[in-house]
């Protein structure tokens, strides 16, 4: 069974099909890119599979359980973690004040006052594991906003590791960055556990031809090509529309 599966997933707004009938299956542990053009559908794709949306028809699906109609907080639960294009933190809390809030809520101890004491020390371990994992350790007594943009990019991804996801879905995770903050983050996804199921929607080709394993390619709603990189890559339909027939000769030196 495939971790997540997509079937026929449609969204019109008004008169104007934003995505039609796209289908997918992402297996554990894949590295799913999701790219194309401007206007290709993309960022509705993304947010019908996170629950930002509701489809027009179609289903999506999760280790076999319909979650089309749930809200994002019960896809959350269930194992589908989300970072967005903007920012969502606390910004007047320290770096480590918001991965815990993150991690206590998804334990369920804000619901109970009289859980053990151990369990507390328990958010504090696991806090500490995750600032480690993206490289915000040394600032986790630092308020965030405070941090550099990259560095509160990171600090989303802490959030949604936060929730243990078996999908991690990442919106665009180099929008707006440096070059430097751009290669920062592509080590940081990259250096993730590989047993962590990813989709990535991103604009940096280099990004995603250097993290992904699997590229699905939208265009005007409609998936026109999908496979692994080098597939993708010489897919003269997705050269003519999207990456330009001197991608590959750019690329190779």
């Amino acid at each position: 069974m495939s971790l997540l599966t997509v079937t026929n997933l449609t969204k019109h707004f008004g008169g104007l099909a934003a995505l039609a009938s796209v289908s997918m299956t992402v297996e554990v542990g894949e590295r799913r890119a999701i790219i194309g053009p401007n206007g290709a559908g993309k960022s509705t794709f993304f947010n019908l599979i996170a629950g930002e949306l509701l489809p027009t028809s179609g289903q999506v699906q999760l280790e076999g359980q319909d979650i089309t109609k749930l809200p994002v907080n019960e896809r959350a639960n269930l194992g589908l973690g989300h970072t967005f294009q903007r920012n969502n933190l606390f910004l007047g809390l320290t770096t480590f004040e918001n991965v815990y809030l993150a991690v206590q809520h998804h334990q369920g101890i804000t619901k109970n006052i009289f859980k053990p004491a151990g369990q507390f020390s328990q958010v504090t371990a696991q806090t500490t594991e995750i600032l480690q994992r993206v490289g915000l350790l040394e600032q986790q007594h630092e308020v965030v906003s405070t941090l550099a943009y990259g560095q509160q990019r990171a600090l989303e991804v802490a959030l949604a590791l936060a929730t243990e996801p078996k999908v991690l879905l990442l919106d665009e995770p180099t929008a707006g960055m440096s070059p430097a903050e751009t290669t920062e983050m592509a080590q940081l996804i990259e250096n993730l556990p590989h047993s962590l199921t990813m989709m990535i929607v991103e604009h940096d080709m280099d990004v995603v031809f250097s993290l992904a394993n699997k590229i699905t390619v939208l265009h005007y709603g409609q998936k026109i090509s999908n496979g692994t990189p080098a597939q993708v890559r010489a897919d003269p339909i997705v050269q003519e529309i999207y990456l330009g027939a001197g991608y590959n000769e750019n690329v190779s030196k």
